[in-house]
């Protein structure tokens, strides 16, 4: 009995695809012709058709002169698809009504090439970078916001957009940016000392030195970050905590002019007067001559001496 239900059920399966098939044949025919874009026939183009909604196929291939034809479709809706290696496809659909189908005549052309979205992306970025070295803060800013509308994988952005928000003496906007570039590469020690900088700038001292240090200073490529929180340390009378950290960056950064000129401040503001005298005599030569820096400690310099 069991294999008797299992023979039933095959049989029924089988006269119910072949009511299936049944539905998309009837006695309308469907032809056309294929061109180039030259207007020039083109053989053994593969034509298909499929009825909606169902599985059925049908096909046919040009001849010589382009011409193809199908016969034996009921009327409905159906979908066609001309297909050629080395030829774009074509799909779309067509009705037969009263077992009649207007003529399809197609042209056919090669792949059009797909333009690499990557060289308008680097195009933009560009224009942003040359925008920003002529002094359109605000505008370079905006072509970098507008490439993140487009497309919100390109992370540099942010911390561009940041660095504009600083040219634009907006340091509040531009922590926010940061930050957004920290939280996108949150390896990326250049992202983390631009938003110590910007932080620093805003007045939100205590955040930024945290950020300053976390960073391996071995990893570090501007020191600048750190010589402004040293800066701001003298300025507070930090004279002590300003040294040390000036020492550490030295240690990296041994050629760094400014660290000397820096340091030699902040063991001024710390009393400590030999180790001053020490880094601004090695910083003077180092320094460039017209320079502000340099004038300055010349004049310190004379004043130790004068002690």
């Amino acid at each position: 009995m069991k294999s008797f239900r299992i023979v039933i059920a095959v049989a029924i399966a089988v006269m119910v695809a072949a009511a299936a098939s049944a539905q998309s044949r009837g006695s309308a025919r469907v032809q056309g012709k294929i061109v180039d874009q030259a207007g020039q026939p083109i053989q053994d183009v593969v034509v298909k058709v499929q009825m909606v909604d169902q599985t059925d196929l049908m096909q046919a291939k040009t001849n010589k002169n382009g011409e193809w034809r199908l016969n034996g479709l009921a009327n409905g809706q159906w979908k066609i698809e001309f297909s050629k290696e080395g030829l774009d496809p074509v799909r779309q659909m067509f009705e037969i009504a009263d077992d009649r189908a207007a003529p399809m005549n197609i042209t056919m052309g090669k792949p059009q090439p797909k333009e690499d979205p990557s060289v308008a992306l680097n195009a933009e970025l560009q224009k942003a970078v040359q925008t920003a070295q002529a002094g359109k803060f605000a505008e370079a800013r905006q072509i970098c916001e507008g490439v993140l509308a487009k497309n919100d994988q390109v992370t540099q952005c942010h911390a561009f957009i940041a660095r504009m928000y600083a040219g634009e003496n907006n340091a509040a906007e531009g922590v926010k940016a940061a930050k957004i570039a920290v939280e996108k590469e949150p390896a990326n020690v250049d992202n983390k000392l631009l938003l110590a900088d910007l932080l620093m700038e805003a007045g939100q001292k205590a955040e930024s030195r945290a950020i300053l240090d976390a960073i391996d200073m071995t990893q570090v490529k501007d020191p600048f970050p750190f010589i402004n929180n040293a800066i701001t340390q003298i300025n507070e009378g930090k004279g002590v905590e300003a040294a040390e950290g000036l020492t550490k960056l030295q240690a990296v950064f041994p050629n760094q002019a400014e660290i000397y000129y820096y340091r030699g401040r902040a063991y001024l503001a710390a009393s400590k007067f030999d180790e001053a005298k020490a880094d601004l005599e090695k910083f003077i030569p180092m320094g460039k001559p017209e320079s502000r820096e340099v004038a300055d400690a010349k004049k310190i310099l004379d004043q130790l001496n004068k002690k």
